[in-house]
């Protein structure tokens, strides 16, 4: 039996223990840029599954299954679902026998979670870096930078600099 910690009235390992919405909890219940978010991280396998779960808004264990570019059993994709829905990254609903898994984390709030670990880990906490290596790499089209070059102009406006 696995023991149960408590901190502050809240069980470890709950969902509230990570500032995660409620099912159901309004949109803004999850903010990015809020200090008391946690990190959202997942497994490459646990990433393919959530990316079936935001593009269908919510799937049985077999539709994820078939969904998934890699063959994998039934019983490992319902352990995957299972592990998501312990971090709070994912709930499920009944319809008969079987469960509807949804996503409790919004593809955006994941990607920015994301980031935010890969610019700290691997770009020395600096988005200059990030953008640096973005914008070196040759595959970008000269559509792609001038879009990029919008979106940093927009931006230093937004911020009353540009």
């Amino acid at each position: 039996m696995k023991a149960l910690v408590i901190r502050g009235g809240v069980p470890v390992g709950s969902r509230r223990s990570r500032r995660l919405p409620a099912p159901g909890a309004p949109r803004d219940a999850f903010h990015p840029n809020r200090r008391n978010t946690v990190e959202i991280t997942f497994t490459d396998r646990e990433l393919d599954v959530m990316s079936v779960l935001w593009d269908l808004g919510s799937a049985s264990v077999a539709e994820v299954r078939d969904r998934l570019a890699d063959d994998l059993a039934y019983t490992t994709v319902l352990t995957i679902l299972r592990t998501l829905e312990e971090k709070g990254y994912a709930g499920h609903t009944e319809a008969g026998k079987a469960y509807r898994y949804h996503p409790l984390v919004e593809r955006q709030d994941a990607g920015t979670s994301v980031l935010r670990r890969l610019t700290r880990k691997l770009f020395k906490n600096s988005p200059e870096l990030l953008l640096t290596h973005l914008v070196s790499d040759r595959g970008l089209g000269d559509d792609e930078l001038r879009r990029m070059q919008k979106l940093l102009e927009e931006r230093l406006r937004e911020r009353g600099e540009g």
